[in-house]
């Protein structure tokens, strides 16, 4: 009998690494915090989306419009993060969540009032720019505090916390869009993101250190982008791809299908199948090195994509979608965690913040795309656009397997590299 208590795994044990990570002083308000200032990124692009989309009829202007959001957010979240590695988070936090509510708030009315046309991309270009990644943010926060170790569990909770959010913000911002205004869905967006940003930004003693700029050191703009970098953020612009155009098929089946409330619950559907991978793979101690885990967890990913050539009715497309989401979070996690262990400590909300951009620069293309493949092909066919996208991911990643063997040299503040980069 003893040995058999002995042999048997109880939930508390499988979960303690999880458990030791809010351990930390601080880790579980910092990481709840960053969740809250999370919702907006399921809920702005689909809000825009069923916001233009109610007032046009036009799925191709409303894909524009939301790739627009998500291209100046991208574009801007890099910027964002140096300036918070250089003057504290905190600080850039308060101005930015200032701009990003009176922004979200303006591109509302110009589209409820019936404004020009140019007025709602330059406001959505404005509100998008004006987000920083909070992610990044969190994530910087736990390289902080933990030992390389601890890391990928860390980052794994977050990919499930990313994920959750998934789960719940696109139900949410479709049945308050459809059911009481389409311009509801959007500011409740607008508002958890004011909140929890504001709430991150109060937290001061879980900052990551300061990183001022030296005014005797050369410049180096561009300090971040190593080739490690850019192979991940290469690879992330075709799954961001996928992203960005299931967004805009799935409202739009779900319309053809008669069933345009159930579009949210589809989408959460592919966020839960990522929030159960996620949570596996944080406790997994698998074999190989950071750059062969990332690579194939990319061919899986766009493995999985291809499932979506054969959707034709709803409950296949949850089906698949379940499926093709058990590989987001694994290939999320694996490239955060490569990048994460070969940068420079200086640049790290920075190098974080470029694979974000990755992702919402493939969504911006995604969303206008696939817009303009369901005005012309109708729905369905045009699930081709995110099955091809995640098809180009992999690739990508195999082919810039070759410049992730050598590991870059560190950067002079980066230290020593930690094994599995040297192993990389």
């Amino acid at each position: 009998m003893a040995r058999e208590r002995e042999n048997t795994v109880s939930p508390r044990t499988v979960f303690s690494p999880y458990a030791r990570l809010f351990a930390v002083p601080g880790a579980a308000s910092f990481s709840f915090a960053g969740w809250v200032g999370r919702l907006p990124a399921p809920m702005l692009g689909l809000g825009a989306v069923l916001l233009v989309e109610g007032e046009t009829g036009s799925y191709g202007l409303a894909g524009a419009v939301s790739g627009t959001l998500a291209l100046s957010y991208g574009l801007a979240g890099p910027l964002w993060a140096r300036a918070m590695d250089r003057r504290g988070q905190g600080l850039v936090l308060r101005w930015a969540m200032t701009a990003f509510a009176l922004a979200g708030v303006a591109f509302v009315g110009s589209v409820v009032a019936g404004g020009p046309r140019w007025s709602w991309f330059l406001l959505a270009a404005v509100a998008g720019a004006s987000g920083p990644n909070v992610g990044s943010m969190v994530r910087a926060r736990w390289s902080a505090l933990l030992d390389p170790a601890g890391r990928q569990t860390a980052y794994a909770f977050e990919a499930v916390a990313d994920e959750v959010v998934f789960v719940l913000g696109p139900p949410l911002v479709t049945l308050l869009a459809t059911l009481i205004a389409p311009s509801v869905g959007f500011l409740t967006g607008v508002f958890f993101g004011v909140v929890g940003g504001l709430w991150l930004a109060a937290q001061q003693a879980t900052e990551p250190p300061l990183h001022p700029v030296d005014a005797t050191a050369p410049t180096r703009r561009l300090a971040a982008l190593t080739p490690t970098l850019l192979v991940v953020v290469v690879t992330y612009l075709g799954v961001g791809t996928v992203f960005g155009a299931i967004d805009v098929v799935v409202i739009g089946f779900a319309e053809e299908q008669g069933a345009p409330a159930l579009a949210g619950a589809v989408l959460a559907v592919f966020a839960g199948g990522s929030l159960v991978a996620g949570l596996a793979y944080g406790l997994a101690r698998l074999p190989g090195t950071l750059a062969a885990r990332f690579v194939g967890t990319a061919v899986a990913f766009g493995l999985a994509a291809q499932l979506l050539w054969g959707v034709g009715s709803l409950p296949v497309l949850i089906g698949c979608g379940f499926l093709a989401g058990l590989t987001i979070a694994p290939v999320l996690v694996s490239g955060t965690s490569l990048v994460e262990s070969r940068v420079a400590p200086g640049v790290l909300t920075e190098s974080l913040a470029w694979t974000i951009t990755g992702l919402t620069l493939g969504v911006t293309v995604g969303s206008a795309v696939a817009g303009a493949a369901v005005d012309a092909w109708g729905a369905e066919r045009a699930f081709a656009v995110p099955a091809v996208a995640g098809g180009l991911a992999a690739l990508l990643a195999l082919v810039g397997a070759v410049l992730l063997r050598s590991p870059e040299a560190a950067a002079p503040d980066a230290g020593p590299l930690i094994e599995d980069d040297v192993k990389g």
